[in-house]
């Protein structure tokens, strides 16, 4: 549904960027209420991220209306808080389609929009490619500004470090700003603040300052006085030492959520040569109070009435996988002293607040440093304790080489706790876990698992946290199947998978929760069904009993079929020269794009229909 922009004049006037750089600065605060008041009210009836959005529109309005974009190049860092900028960029009227199969997408993506400079979804990569465009806008030399927006949690990531020591050293014209919206704005943010921003900002202070260098170069030890004069004296009043030594040109804390002072201060910065550095203060949430109160649940947020609080719950009583493993680590901890739980900055979403509450002296959350949380895992495992590291598939990803390295190699018993495997829904091609199992299956040392349901994710992590070595349980998004949970834990026989159903002819053999859809289409066609278990080892036994006991072998698994498991199976029968026919079911060789899991299940033919329908294809 789209609202009414009448009731927004001031918006209204706004359809692109161009619209809003015409608009006069005092119109500017107008337009900020009444952006937020469309997002509040656009996204509180289509869903999707809200907290981040509200906290950034004077930032949007303010960036918009001082750089010439698209021209000059936006980059908005893992895009949560992009919702202002595609409302400005021409996508106001779609925004009701925002995450939902063939609407616009959830992030900032360059084939929705010239305005979207890059297509983003994991965090902390805003500084780098800003860089990399900063260097060739140089050498195109058509005056084209950057800027990347990066918030305080995307900014603890290495990756972003490694960008800002290289941009101080390339000294590269670019402007950081770090939307810090961890604390509410302080009193130190106020008209003094925000009067020594735009003095530090202004052409005196910059003349004086770069002058001072270049008369004082050839003088070391009195340009070392200086610049620790400088450093005290900006240091009493800003918290920018390290960014200054890093390079960068340190502007603020500024109040990110007077527009005014942000285009007065946005104009000065736009001409400075080389890296420079805004910091703003802001608060998600802004604007709405029980977003301003809980921005973590207020993160992104269902269908909901504005006027009603808390968020609806959702009606699915059956746990979902992530609390199966939160609970499981309590009852693993109250046993095991030396377990010890890594999580990379997704605390809420992996189901461990309780666990952090209750083992707070065994809870490490390492914020958004992926490679780190996994290498740290390494050092826990050779000091003696039990590590546990639990990450979304996706985000495993960006661990790759500490995986293979710091872990595999030393045949390391860290078990990985990978939440989000398969299809996740509306965040689209930046968060499907389409590709976990095909990643590690390649790994030498490695035991991976895939539950087909609650209890024997319970179990499969017992498994794994007792193995000693590298290990993986790998589960799905979303709600658990119903099945009943055992309290008690028992360690399964290490790549040993069980026959569900007995057939003809036909044996399917499923990795995973796709086992409901798979009895159902086994059903139709009276075909066996092997629940495997076990990825790596395969049970080698059971595929080569199935092998000579029917006449077509179907994998099913929710990875890629390139390189996933079922390719490890017909690779195995190639080693064994046993030669029968088999389909590979699973997801294809693209990115899939967002849509609810069910309505990807269906379209990408996974589902119990989908499944029929390939296999009686295959042997027609």
């Amino acid at each position: 549904m789209t609202l009414d922009i009448s009731k927004y004049p001031h918006l209204a006037l706004a359809n692109t960027p161009d619209e809003l750089r015409l608009l006069p600065v005092e119109s500017l605060p107008e337009v900020c209420d009444e952006l937020r008041t469309y997002l509040l009210n656009s996204v509180s009836q289509s869903s999707g991220h809200f907290a981040s959005g509200l906290g950034a529109v004077e930032l949007t309005v303010a960036l918009h209306h001082v750089y010439n974009t698209p021209f000059d190049h936006l980059i908005w860092d893992v895009g949560h808080q992009a919702y202002p900028h595609k409302i400005l960029t021409g996508r106001r009227d779609q925004m009701s389609t925002i995450r939902q199969k063939n609407g616009i997408h959830p992030f900032p993506w360059r084939g929705e929009s010239e305005y979207d400079v890059l297509s983003v979804g994991h965090s902390s990569t805003s500084i780098s490619a800003g860089l990399g465009m900063a260097i060739a806008a140089n050498k195109e030399g058509l005056g084209r500004k950057v800027v990347s927006v990066i918030g305080d949690g995307a900014i603890t990531a290495g990756m972003a470090f490694e960008a800002m020591n290289h941009a101080g050293d390339v000294h590269s014209d670019m402007l950081v700003i770090l939307n810090d919206n961890e604390m509410s704005i302080s009193e130190n943010v106020g008209a003094l603040n925000n009067h020594l921003a735009r003095l530090l900002s202004g052409s005196l202070y910059t003349t004086i300052r770069e002058g001072g260098k270049k008369v004082l170069a050839g003088a070391p030890p009195i340009k070392e006085l200086v610049k620790r004069a400088e450093e005290h004296i900006k240091g009493m009043v800003v918290p920018g030492t390290m960014f200054e030594e890093l390079g960068f040109n340190y502007i603020g804390p500024v109040d990110g959520h007077d527009v005014a002072e942000l285009v007065k201060t946005l104009k000065n910065m736009r001409n400075l040569k080389g890296p420079q550095f805004l910091h703003i203060m802001t608060k998600k949430g802004k604007g709405y109070a029980p977003a301003e109160a809980d921005p973590i649940n207020y993160h992104a947020v269902p269908k909901f009435d504005l006027s009603q609080n808390p968020l609806p719950k959702a009606a699915n009583a059956k746990p979902t996988f992530s609390k199966i493993f939160g609970d499981w680590l309590c009852d693993m901890a109250a046993e095991d002293e030396k377990l010890m739980a890594i999580t990379p900055a997704m605390r809420e979403g992996s189901g461990m607040v309780r666990f952090s509450k209750e083992y707070p002296s065994q809870y490490f959350d390492v914020a958004i440093a992926e490679q780190h949380a996994v290498t740290l895992a390494s050092g826990m495992a050779i000091g003696g304790y039990n590590p546990i590291v639990a990450i979304y598939s996706t985000f495993l990803q960006r661990g790759y080489d500490q995986l293979i390295h710091d872990v595999a190699i030393m045949e390391l018993p860290v078990m990985f706790a990978i939440d989000r495997g398969g299809l996740v829904g509306a965040d689209g091609q930046t968060h499907q876990g389409a590709f976990d199992l095909s990643f590690m299956r390649c790994i030498p040392n490695i035991v991976i698992m895939a539950p087909s349901d609650e209890n024997e994710c319970r179990q499969m992590l017992y498994t794994g946290h007792k193995h000693q070595g590298p290990s993986a349980v790998r589960y799905p998004r979303g709600n658990g199947l119903g099945a009943e949970i055992q309290k008690e834990m028992t360690a399964l026989q290490i790549g040993k998978g069980i026959i569900r159903r007995q057939g003809e002819k036909i044996a399917i053999l499923n990795f995973g929760t796709m086992l409901e859809y798979t009895l159902e289409a086994a059903e139709k066609l009276n075909a066996t069904v092997a629940d495997m278990r076990f990825v790596k080892p395969l049970d080698e036994a059971l595929i080569l009993e199935l092998a000579a006991n029917h006449d077509v072998l179907v994998t099913v698994e929710e990875n890629a079929i390139a390189g996933g498991a079922g390719s490890g199976v017909i690779e195995f029968m190639m080693k064994s020269k046993c030669l029968k026919p088999v389909l590979n079911i699973g997801l294809p060789d693209r990115f899939v794009e967002q849509g609810t899991q069910q309505e990807l299940h269906t379209a990408l033919e996974i589902d119990a229909a989908g499944i029929e329908k390939q296999i009686r294809d295959y042997i027609a």
